[in-house]
C-alpha cells in the first residue's frame, strides 16, 4: 500500500536521525549546541512515534514493535541518516540537508488527502522550521563568517553529505499512486524544491555544490540496502526492548 510505504519511510528516517542526533548529548562543541541537538533529537523521536502510531492501523504492530523488532534490511530509511555522527561539521551538514528536505516534505503534506498525515504535518512544521533555522544559521556562520579553515571544512562536509542526501528522494515503486490520490506530490517534486532551497543558503555561506556524474548516489536505503553502520546502531537502540519487550517509550 502506497500510504503505508510513505509513512514507514518517514518514520524510519525520523527514528534513525533522532538516535544519531541524541549521540551529541554531552559531546556538543559548546553547551548551546549540546542542548540544541538533544532537543532536535527529542522532536525527531516524537515525530517517528506519531508516524508509527499512524502505521498501526495498517500493520497491527505497536509503535514499539514496529520500531524495535526489525533487522537492518527491513528498515526503509535513507542511508544518509544512519552514518555515525563523525565530527560536528558532518553532523551539521547532514542536519542542514536532511531537515530542509523534511520541512519541505511536511509543508507539502499539509495539503495531503490522507487526513491523519495532513493533521500531523500542520502540527510539526513549526518545530521543523526551528530545526532548519538552527542548521542554516550555523552553516552560514561557520562558512561565510568563520575562518578560511572552517570554510574549507564545511565545504568538505558538503562534498561528503550532498551525494548521500540524494537518497532522501529515492522514489518508491508505488509513488504514482500517492500522486494520483493527492496524498503526496512525489519525490522528484520534493527534490526540486529542496535544490532551490539549499542553493539559497549555500550561496550565503559561500559553499559550492559538488558535481556529480551519478544522480542515484546514496540510493538503496528505501529498499533495505544499508551501510555497515545501521545494524550496530539498531543493536544499541533496541537493547532495552530485546531485554523487555513490554517496556514503553
Amino acid at each position: 500500500m502506497a500510504i503505508q510505504n510513505l509513512l514507514l519511510r518517514m518514520a524510519d528516517d525520523a527514528l534513525i536521525i533522532g538516535h544519531r542526533n541524541s549521540e551529541w548529548t554531552g559531546l556538543g562543541p559548546i553547551l548551546e549546541e549540546d542542548i540544541a541537538f538533544s532537543s532536535i533529537a527529542q522532536d525527531k523521536i516524537g515525530h517517528s512515534l506519531a508516524l508509527f502510531t499512524m502505521l498501526q492501523e495498517f500493520t497491527g504492530l505497536t509503535p514499539e514493535q514496529a520500531a524495535f523488532s526489525r533487522n537492518a534490511q527491513d528498515y526503509t530509511n535513507c542511508q544518509l541518516v544512519e552514518y555515525p555522527i563523525g565530527g560536528y561539521d558532518f553532523s551539521l551538514m547532514r542536519h542542514f540537508l536532511f531537515d530542509t528536505a523534511e520541512l519541505l516534505r511536511y509543508q507539502l503534506l499539509r495539503d495531503s488527502s490522507f487526513e491523519p498525515l495532513a493533521k500531523l504535518a500542520k502540527k510539526v512544521v513549526g518545530e521543523i522550521k526551528y530545526h532548519v533555522f538552527h542548521a542554516n544559521t550555523w552553516v552560514v556562520q561557520l562558512s561565510a563568517q568563520g575562518t578560511e579553515e572552517s570554510h574549507s571544512i564545511m565545504q568538505q562536509a558538503l562534498n561528503t553529505c550532498y551525494p548521500l542526501a540524494l537518497g532522501i528522494f529515492e522514489p518508491s515503486k508505488v509513488e504514482q499512486e500517492l500522486v494520483d490520490t493527492n496524498i503526496f506530490l512525489g519525490e522528484k517534486h520534493l527534490q526540486n524544491l529542496w535544490q532551490d532551497s539549499i542553493k539559497e543558503t549555500l550561496q550565503k555561506a559561500g559553499l559550492i555544490l559538488p558535481s556529480l556524474t551519478d544522480e542515484t548516489v546514496g540510493y538503496g536505503g528505501r529498499y533495505g540496502y544499508h551501510t555497515e553502520y545501521l545494524q550496530p546502531l539498531l543493536d544499541e537502540m533496541t537493547e532495552v526492548y530485546r531485554l523487555d519487550p513490554t517496556a514503553e517509550w
